[in-house]
């Protein structure tokens, strides 16, 4: 290799090679830091859907219906109540409420 007139000789091949890899990984990761390619909002962030409480719907019918089967139905009703700030008896027709899409 000769840069400006000089000549310059690799010694330690895997030391060289090592060396270049760890710049392209520096390189890499730096580059996708700055863009921002990294960031995991989009993985985080949850989506939700309005519902208009029907006469005679309850907070248990409406986890058992908009909830994935797999789920404790009484955790379902906890997060709908979390969620919405209410509590179960407080469920009113025409009320708005929100529940997570899963």
């Amino acid at each position: 290799m000769t840069i400006a007139g000089r000549r310059y000789r690799v010694k330690a091949r895997s030391r060289f090679i090592f060396f270049i890899t760890l710049m392209i990984i520096l390189t890499v990761m730096t580059t996708t830091t700055l863009m921002g390619f990294n960031n995991a909002d989009g993985l985080t962030s949850r989506e939700y859907i309005e519902i208009t409480v029907e006469p005679g719907d309850t907070l248990w019918n409406l986890a058992r219906e908009h909830m994935p089967n797999n789920t404790d139905i009484r955790r379902a009703v906890h997060t709908l109540t979390t969620l919405n700030d209410i509590a179960a008896h407080e469920l009113r027709a025409g009320q708005t409420i929100v529940i997570p899409v899963w």
